[in-house]
């Protein structure tokens, strides 16, 4: 299971503990320093069954520089995921990979149905 935040993310360190109080074993990626990459974005995507736009960090500073709350609705999934390679900190955290399970974010009943 590969779970990855970023430190400076209250959300990430709360699910960070939720995991290590519940005897979740996992493998930390930063998300700054080891940005997924196309091809991963893709595959974490597919295995999710979520739009892409969750995939986005729609609070973070450089989405809202980068205005892609007006561009996203008219660029293709390609274009889309490209973008979010292009710099993990687009990238909505913390992700979670385990197997087939994508989750995004961090919702506690979610991940507790998904992984206890």
């Amino acid at each position: 299971m590969v779970f990855v935040c970023y430190s400076k993310c209250g959300t990430c360190r709360k699910a960070k503990k939720w995991l290590e109080e519940n005897g979740i074993p996992f493998e930390e990626r930063a998300i700054k320093e080891n940005a997924p990459s196309y091809d991963e974005l893709k595959e974490w995507h597919e295995k999710s069954s979520l739009p892409l736009k969750k995939f986005f960090n729609t609070s973070g500073t450089l989405y809202k520089e980068m205005k892609l709350k007006d561009k996203l609705p008219s660029m293709s999934d390609e274009e889309q995921l490209r973008l979010l390679a292009s710099d993990g900190m687009l990238v909505k955290r913390p992700v979670l990979i385990n197997g087939g399970t994508v989750l995004v974010g961090f919702k506690e009943d979610e991940w507790r149905g998904a992984l206890l």
